[in-house]
Parts: structure tokens; C-alpha cells; sequence
């Protein structure tokens, strides 16, 4: 179609939905149309004036109170109009003047570029009591290059004309669910006491008619749509998906025969507002009234006796709610006509309203009332002493816990020693930096106490542990343990970085390690368990080795760990291992009952010659360091299930096959290849070397570190493949975090028998 057409297209009442309200606390079962008449159509409550049928509805007011129910639907809908403009309503209210009804929404339609169907008509609404609502409903337009208009009569005699201007050429050019801006649809606003109107629709639909072949126009509830772009796609699209009953518009009804009638001249005979208790308000939209249930009541102010009171008391009782709306506070509630009263009971006198008493207070309750004031600012006073007594005695506790804890010796010894890479914190310090001890903070916990993850205030990452208490004759040892500590310095031993003294139990600080413990690096079982190559495994090994040779011979004092294991070596961001829980053994008296407790902690690792001799030595971290070395070449546990569900000890079924010739089986698969052959024969016979009964027969970690050294540059040699390279890289280049737990202390009873077996 070439230029521009003009379309008149009849555009239909249509009004809001409102379910139907009521003042508070009104009754379900009381009914609000005329006796004998039925109350509801479907789902939809009507209200007289209202009703279906002419005898049921007032008529006499206007024609158009009288509704049909159409049962063809299920469930069925109430109809208001003759037979050429029906349109459905959908909700009545009495209160507020509304009515919802669904009408058809108009449109234009177009089969090619050149054709078009031309559409006139409009709509009366002089002799209806309904008038669209200009505050709650818009005039909306939708479809590409389109200029809409409205335009009909506010009065009799002043005319009315609104548009609005939709553009786009391609459906790209418009945004889902935009706000109707201009892009795909628009939207202008329609007057007050608009009586009589109708649309056109002028466009330039030649570039547009491929993709948006039809064109809409509707009064529509404001909000009910929102912009889609399939809205401009096919042959009434629109329609059929979003509005195939119609579009809701919201519209006011009123009484339009007249105004609220002068008290002083009496009322007319067909005045509405027949209720005793009702009163007349001004139709906010046009001319005429309507009726309201004065204040106390509630019903329907159209139908004679309909207001009726509300009894605030019972509805008080019924409900908690209604004790807010209908205070009655500390006397009896009577319901009253429209109203209620708060009867005050003895020794009470009205607070000034009729809502609420006070009590009336007697010579010997004000007696009493002093008394109790009294007592309440005496043990104000008392709580108040007492805090301060318990704030300084906070302070004394704390003061000694620091003595107690050698914090005082601790000081004298770092300036004697000039140690200066250890922090002493408070323990307002640690607070900060696990969030109070927060429970989502703690990263592990076992034999030694809990382990949080914190961070300091200048941002630090560290792990802090709450150390076992230590009686008064171990003070110099764990001082001198804290001072030793200090000064290790290897890449591969886990940093002390402090310590807090303040408290009943001591806490130590370490740097924190990410990647958490080797023993869940190599036994892993769920999903993210991948392959570990032997290069790494003897990097691993080798840091291991030369952090516990640095303890035992490069420091100023000799360190024996104790407790080496997988669980107690941590890897780093990189997979570079750093021991850690290291000293605790040498660097304090134990008893027997504590090396006892010890032992249970780390069986299957356990130096037999040590648990007899009750002796730790360093050749006691060399066995349990073969066993380390076992598991990172069969990645069994130290206490592992054999095939036949039997609990074997790796550091006894391992030496008995290997001079069986037979520890091959036991040999991790997937690091069995013909280039490894000759390293991992080595690597198994250095592991049962470190395992020998006796501490004489076993190598130095000197020396183990040594001999790890030679097989990683022979392995070195024998796998310097650049696919090899890039498959570790990928399998291991990501940094994931994962947490250092401590190690858990396994309690029971040991077989002397089987000692050997299961160390």
C-alpha cells in the first residue's frame, strides 16, 4: 500500500479488574446483592445494583447494571452490553467505584504492500454508567512505523484527541520487555469524563508489512502489557497468544442520574443510597455518586438494612490482627452502634481515649513502684561493679597466661638472640583474623586442637593452632621451641610466623599452605583423582627429604620431627612439598603416657625400635620416611585393605615381597613404563633401606636426600619428552585451594605381638 492510510477502527470499553473489597472485618456469609437473587456468576462476585437479570439488578438507575451470565463458559462469565458491544467482566468493587471487563482488541491486518482493510466505527458512552479511568489505564499502540490516535468527546461539547508515534523497520531494532517508548509499541495517556471515542491508525507499512503484517489499538490497564517482539510477528499473533479474551481496562461506574442530594432539601425518590448508616461521595470520574457504608460499618450501602455494624470486639478476639486496628489496652471491650468501648476495670482509669486504661496507683503501690526502682538502680549499680571487677580481673588472667606461657622469657630471649621474624600476637588479634573463631573458618582438627584459617591485618594468610597446654616444667622448652622455630628458614618447611600468649592455651602461627596434604594429593578417590607422573613424585620426595636433613644436621640445634607421614607434608600452590608439624617431640619432656597418646596418632609409621626403646632419634624419621616413600610409589595408605579385606601394613608387606622379588605388583600402575624401570628399582631399594629394624642399618636424610637427588636427573634424562612436558602442565598447571587439616589421632589398644607387622 503506497503513503499513508487512515483507519477508524472501533475500540470497545474495557475496565479493570478489582476483586471485590470490603471494610475490615467483613463478614463472608453476608450476602451483597438483592434477596433471592444469586450473588455470583463463576468465579466473579455481583453486587447490587448489579445483578443478573432485570429484577435483580436496578435497572431503574441504568440499563447497563443488568448482567447476563453466559453458562456456555466453565466457569461462567458474567456480559454487560447489547448484542453488538458485549463485552466480559471480571471483577465488580462497591468501595472503590470499578469494574473489570475484557474487551476485543482492535486491529488492522495486511496481505502485501499493496492492500489493505479499512475499518470505522466507535463508541457511545453517554448513556452507560462506566467512563475508562484515566489514571489506570493508557491508550497503547503496537506495531512498526505507526502513528496511533484517540479521539472522541470529554462532555457534550469538548473534543479530545491523543496519539502516539511507534517506529521501527526491522524487529532488531526493538528490545524484549522495553518499557512502550516509541521502539515496537507506544503509549499515551486518555482524559477524565471521556464520553464518546473511537481510533485511527495512520502508517507507512511498505517496508515493514514481511515481518509485521498487523496493527494494534486498545485502552489497556496500565502495566497489564509489556513489549515482545513475537507481539509484530504473523497473522494476529497478538491476539491469539496474549489477548484471545480480550484486554483488561480499567473503567469507573457511578450513579449518573444526578448528584449527592442537599440534606436540606430532603432526598429524591431514586436516590441510591437506601441503607440506614450509608452516606454519598462525589463519582471521581464524570458526573454522578456514589455509596458508602459509614465508618463502624459494612455491607453493601445499596440495598436497604445492607450496613451493618461491626462488632470490633469479636473480630479482636477471632484475630490478633484486629488488636492494632481496635486497641483496647489493659480494659473490657463493648461493642457499641458503629463503634466500640474500652471499659476500664477497677484500680484503672481511662488514658484519655476511648481505647485504652491506666492503672490508678494507690499510696502503697507508689511504695512499691519506689522500692522497685530502687532495687532496679541498686543492681544496675552492683552489674556495673562487677564487670569492671571482672574486666581488670580479664586483664590479671591475661597478664599471666602470658607469664604462665613464658612470654616474658620468650622476650628476653628474642632480644638476646636478635630474633626478630616472629610476631607475638594478642588474642584480640587472632579474633579479628578467624572472624571470632567463626566455625566456617576451621580447616582442621585432630590430636593437637583446632586449626583456622585467618587472615592478619596486613593481609596475611596464615593457619593458627591452638598448641596442648604445658605445665610449668616445660615453659623453657617451649619458649626455646618458639626461638628455634624462628630461625628455620628452608623453602620447603612450613614458616612459623608467630604466636599468641595471652590465653590459657598457647596458639602458634604458620604460613598457610593451599593445596592441603600430600596424603590427599595421592589418595584421592573421587572424581578429580588424576594421574601423578614419576618426575613429580620424586620432587615431591626429594623436598621432603631435604627439609627433614636440613632439621636433623643445618640448624643451630638438632630438630627431630617425630611424626613424619604424608598427612604432615603440605604442597603449595606449584605441588612443592614443605614439611610441617615438626618438633613437638624433641622440644618437650613427654611422659610415657603422652609418647604412648603419640603413638596412636601416627600408626603404620611408627619406628619399631623407638616404641620398644622409648627413644626417638633421627633414624626414626628415616623409617617413617620409607614409608612416605611407599606411598607415592604404590599410592596405598600406610595402613591399607589388601584383596582379601585383610588391614595390611605397607611398611611390613612391602620389604617382604621386594626380597621376595615380587614388589612389582604392589607398583603403581600408572608409573610403570620401560623408562622408569631402572629409577623405580632404586626408589623401591632406597625405601627398604630406610625401613631396616635396626636404626644402624638405616641411611642419614642426608643421604636419602642425595640418592633422591641422582634419580630425579635419571629420570630426568630418561623422560625428556615435550609431550610429556605439556601433559603435566595441563593435568597440573591450575591453582585450586584446599584446606590443611591436622592430623586426627586414631585411639586404641596395640598388640605387641603384631607390632612389627603394622609399623
Amino acid at each position: 500500500m503506497p503513503g499513508a492510510s487512515t483507519v477508524m477502527v472501533v475500540l470497545i470499553l474495557t475496565i479493570f479488574f478489582s476483586a471485590v473489597r470490603t471494610t475490615a472485618g467483613a463478614s463472608s456469609t453476608r450476602s451483597m446483592s438483592l434477596p433471592g437473587c444469586p450473588d455470583m456468576c463463576g468465579d466473579v462476585h455481583i453486587p447490587y445494583p448489579f445483578g443478573i437479570g432485570a429484577h435483580c439488578a436496578a435497572t431503574s438507575l441504568n440499563s447497563y447494571f443488568n448482567l447476563t451470565c453466559n453458562s456456555t463458559f466453565d466457569p461462567p462469565r458474567p456480559m454487560v452490553g447489547d448484542r453488538e458491544t458485549v463485552a466480559e467482566i471480571a471483577g465488580i468493587s462497591l468501595e472503590l467505584g470499578e469494574v473489570r471487563v475484557l474487551s476485543s482488541v482492535n486491529h488492522i491486518c495486511f496481505t502485501s504492500n499493496t492492500t489493505f482493510t479499512k475499518f470505522n466505527g466507535g463508541y457511545e458512552l453517554q448513556l452507560t454508567p462506566f467512563l475508562p479511568s484515566p489514571s489506570r489505564n493508557r491508550f497503547t499502540v503496537i506495531g512498526c512505523n505507526t502513528l496511533g490516535l484517540i479521539s472522541g468527546y470529554k462532555d457534550t461539547a469538548s473534543q479530545y484527541v491523543a496519539g502516539c508515534y511507534s517506529y521501527c523497520e526491522c524487529i532488531d531494532n526493538t528490545s524484549e520487555g522495553a518499557p512502550c517508548a516509541g521502539m515496537g509499541c507506544c503509549e499515551a495517556a486518555i482524559p477524565a469524563n471521556l464520553t464518546s471515542f473511537g481510533v485511527e491508525f495512520e502508517m507507512n507499512q511498505s517496508k515493514v508489512w514481511d515481518f509485521n503484517p498487523c496493527f494494534y489499538a486498545m485502552v489497556a490497564e496500565v502495566g497489564w502489557y509489556n513489549f515482545k517482539q513475537q507481539d509484530l510477528v504473523g497473522h494476529l499473533g497478538f491476539i491469539d497468544d496474549r489477548a484471545r479474551r480480550g484486554a483488561p481496562v480499567i473503567g469507573d461506574w457511578a450513579i449518573r442520574n444526578g448528584l449527592c442530594p442537599d440534606k436540606a432539601k430532603g432526598t429524591p425518590s431514586d436516590y441510591a443510597c437506601i441503607s440506614a448508616n450509608s452516606y454519598c461521595m462525589a463519582a471521581n470520574n464524570g458526573p454522578g455518586y456514589l455509596c458508602q457504608c459509614s465508618k463502624g460499618y459494612e455491607g453493601n450501602p445499596y440495598l436497604l438494612n445492607g450496613c451493618q455494624d461491626i462488632d470490633e470486639c469479636a473480630l479482636r478476639k477471632q484475630n490478633p490482627k484486629y488488636e492494632d486496628l481496635y486497641p483496647c489496652r489493659k480494659g473490657v471491650c463493648h461493642n457499641t452502634p458503629g463503634s466500640y468501648l474500652c471499659k476500664c476495670n477497677r484500680r484503672k482509669r481511662s488514658d484519655g481515649t476511648n481505647f485504652g486504661c491506666r492503672p490508678v496507683h494507690s499510696p502503697a503501690d507508689k511504695l512499691v513502684i519506689g522500692l522497685s526502682v530502687s532495687a532496679i538502680v541498686v543492681m544496675a549499680l552492683a552489674c556495673w561493679l562487677f564487670m569492671q571487677f571482672q574486666r581488670k580481673r580479664h586483664k590479671r588472667d591475661k597478664d599471666e597466661y602470658f607469664k604462665q606461657n613464658g612470654g616474658r622469657q620468650l622476650y628476653d630471649e628474642m632480644r638476646s638472640r636478635q630474633v626478630d621474624t616472629i610476631r607475638i600476637l594478642t588474642e584480640k588479634e587472632i579474633k579479628r583474623a578467624t572472624d571470632n573463631y567463626n566455625e566456617n573458618q576451621v580447616i582442621g582438627c585432630g590430636g593437637h586442637g583446632m586449626v583456622y584459617r585467618g587472615t592478619l591485618d596486613d593481609q596475611k594468610e596464615v593457619a593458627i593452632k591452638k598448641s596442648k597446654v604445658i605445665n610449668a616444667d616445660c615453659r623453657k622448652e617451649f619458649v626455646n621451641e618458639i626461638i628455634i622455630l624462628s630461625q628455620i628458614n628452608h623453602r620447603n618447611i612450613v614458616r612459623l610466623i608467630g604466636c599468641c600468649l595471652d590465653v590459657d592455651v598457647p596458639m602458634l602461627v604458620y604460613e598457610f599452605v593451599s593445596r592441603g596434604t600430600l596424603s590427599e594429593f595421592i589418595h584421592r578417590t573421587d572424581h578429580r583423582r588424576s594421574p601423578i607422573p614419576l618426575d613429580l613424585r620424586l620432587r615431591m620426595a626429594t623436598q621432603s627429604a631435604e627439609a627433614l636433613a636440613y632439621l636433623h644436621s643445618s640448624t643451630s640445634r638438632t630438630i627431630l620431627h617425630g611424626d613424619v607421614k604424608s598427612a604432615n607434608i603440605l604442597l603449595d600452590d606449584q605441588f612443592n612439598a614443605k614439611v610441617d608439624d615438626f618438633g613437638a617431640s624433641t622440644l618437650k619432656s613427654m611422659d610415657e603416657s603422652e609418647f604412648i597418646m603419640f603413638v596412636h596418632g601416627t600408626l603404620g609409621y611408627l619406628d619399631p625400635e623407638s616404641f620398644i626403646s622409648h627413644r626417638l632419634t633421627d633414624k626414626s624419621d628415616v623409617y617413617s620416611f620409607g614409608v612416605v616413600l611407599l606411598e607415592l610409589m604404590t599410592r596405598k595408605r600406610a595402613i591399607y585393605t589388601d584383596s582379601f579385606n585383610e588391614k595390611e601394613s605397607l611398611s611390613y608387606s612391602f620389604p617382604l615381597m621386594f626380597h621376595q622379588k615380587t614388589h612389582n605388583a604392589m607398583l603403581d600402575s600408572e608409573i610403570m613404563d620401560d623408562a622408569s624401570k631402572v629409577v623405580l628399582k632404586d626408589m623401591a631399594k632406597l625405601a627398604v633401606h630406610c625401613l631396616s629394624p635396626r636404626g644402624d642399618d638405616r641411611p642419614t636424610m642426608k643421604e636419602v636426600a642425595e640418592s633422591l637427588q641422582m634419580m630425579r636427573r635419571l629420570q630426568l634424562k630418561a623422560t625428556t619428552s615435550v609431550c610429556e612436558k605439556e601433559r603435566y602442565a595441563h593435568i597440573y598447571g591450575a591453582s585450586s585451594s584446599a584446606v590443611v587439616p591436622l592430623r586426627e589421632a586414631t585411639r586404641g589398644t596395640i598388640d605387641m605381638s603384631e607390632l612389627v607387622h603394622i609399623m
